[in-house]
């Protein structure tokens, strides 16, 4: 299994122009590339990685490789899969072991039913867009949609969940009642955090207005 997520392709539906459906950007692709509030706390926190001697970027990737594969783990054991570690350190496997720890406990403390679905590509054919859903099932009693994050949650995730998945799920007729974000960690001086979103169409503006920006952008 690779340490990179692999990037999917969203395509809409098939037309005569387009036989196998035009590709439309993802959901992160948005957010990501119009939205920067949390840009000055990352860029303190290389600076402090750099007083250390710590070589930021290497730091980054080797997190990023443990939030990957204990993304992998959690979402392959709801399916019922094998996760394959053979491109991962020792020290990264342990790691992501710990952060699934962490899940499991959560999901002990609440009445999770079987998933309706679990890491679904899905695609907005009146926005234009697409995007991956973690896992929509019922936590005691009410239809969800859990995302998993690692590294901490930031206000862009909001967005990216609130607005960006909420409004896939619905168009694609999936009832969403609840959303949480859950940030699992990866080290010990990373805290879990249970986030349950507040019913709220803002999260869906700021999205609509990124998918805005990022079409006008494309014709600079």
């Amino acid at each position: 299994m690779s340490k990179t997520k692999a990037h999917h392709r969203y395509r809409l539906k098939p037309t005569e122009q387009y036989p196998k459906g035009e590709i439309v950007k993802g959901t992160t692709t948005v957010t990501g590339g119009q939205l920067a509030w949390n840009k000055n706390v990352l860029m303190r926190w290389a600076n402090r990685m750099g007083l250390k001697g710590i070589d930021s970027n290497k730091y980054a990737d080797d997190k990023a490789g443990i939030g990957t594969l204990a993304h992998a783990h959690i979402t392959n054991d709801l399916l019922g899969k094998d996760t394959d570690t053979s491109d991962y350190t020792k020290n990264q496997i342990a790691a992501a072991k710990n952060s699934v720890a962490s899940f499991v406990r959560w999901w002990r403390q609440h009445d999770c039913e079987t998933p309706l679905f679990v890491e679904e590509p899905l695609v907005s054919e009146q926005y234009r867009y697409g995007g991956t859903a973690d896992i929509y099932w019922k936590v005691d009693g009410v239809l969800e949609l859990t995302d998993l994050k690692t590294g901490g949650i930031w206000p862009e995730h909001f967005v990216q969940v609130g607005g960006g998945y909420v409004q896939l799920l619905t168009e694609n007729g999936h009832k969403v009642e609840r959303v949480r974000i859950l940030s699992i960690p990866r080290t010990k001086d990373e805290e879990f955090s249970d986030v349950i979103l507040p019913d709220s169409d803002k999260y869906w503006q700021v999205f609509e207005h990124c998918l805005a920006l990022h079409e006008l952008k494309k014709r600079f």
